[in-house]
């Protein structure tokens, strides 16, 4: 599947649409600007010691190799006692914090259009990996979560959650949250995922 363009979205422009091309992905609008997000947080994540992961779509795309459809913003996680270190890295680059969401929740930030979502993770005492915040605090989360290969598109490496915990959270949300139906993108992301599956997806050592 090839990558969108930003005519199919019929997104508007910007002046930093650049940065998407700058690092050589050939990106504009939107998608452009939340990769060029995405390369910003990992650099600066990697330079503090913070580890992060993406998961969401964006974490699907970085696992395909590929951008396959528009993402409304970028999620990610990272350990509930980094999110205060990370949150003054971002600030001092220009992003600032959600006010629609409690930090004591989840760590959000903007810059211009482009919106991150930082999930806590916590563990709890016999060293599973949980869910670090919110309602859900001290649920245990998938074995492996953070055990995969790094994804990759084009020469953007990426730390992401593993494959079978994607397929995993997409499968189940509707059970967890019987209010909220699958939605057809998610549909469209598990066949995805699991057709990847038999499909070897490209290395983030591979050359791009």
């Amino acid at each position: 599947m090839g990558a969108v363009r930003e005519g199919e979205w019929g997104l508007r422009g910007r002046a930093n649409e650049g940065l998407g091309l700058g690092l050589g992905l050939g990106l504009r609008g939107l998608a452009g600007r939340q990769v060029a997000g995405i390369g910003e947080v990992v650099a600066v994540a990697a330079a503090a010691g913070i580890p992060v992961w993406l998961r969401g779509g964006w974490a699907m795309d970085f696992h395909l190799g590929e951008v396959t459809r528009r993402h409304v913003d970028v999620d990610w996680y990272c350990w509930r006692a980094d999110a205060a270190r990370l949150a003054a890295l971002l600030a001092d680059r220009g992003w600032r914090p959600d006010p629609r969401m409690p930090v004591e929740t989840q760590l959000d930030v903007l810059r211009d259009d482009v919106e991150m979502s930082f999930a806590y993770l916590g563990r709890d005492a016999a060293g599973r990996v949980t869910v670090g915040g919110g309602a859900w605090e001290g649920t245990p989360l998938p074995v492996g979560l953070l055990d995969g290969p790094a994804g990759r598109i084009g020469a953007l490496v990426a730390p992401m959650i593993t494959v079978g915990a994607q397929i995993e959270f997409k499968e189940m949300y509707p059970v967890w949250m019987p209010d909220r139906p699958r939605r057809q993108k998610d549909a469209d992301d598990l066949a995805r995922l699991r057709t990847s599956l038999a499909t070897p997806a490209p290395s983030a050592t591979d050359p791009p």
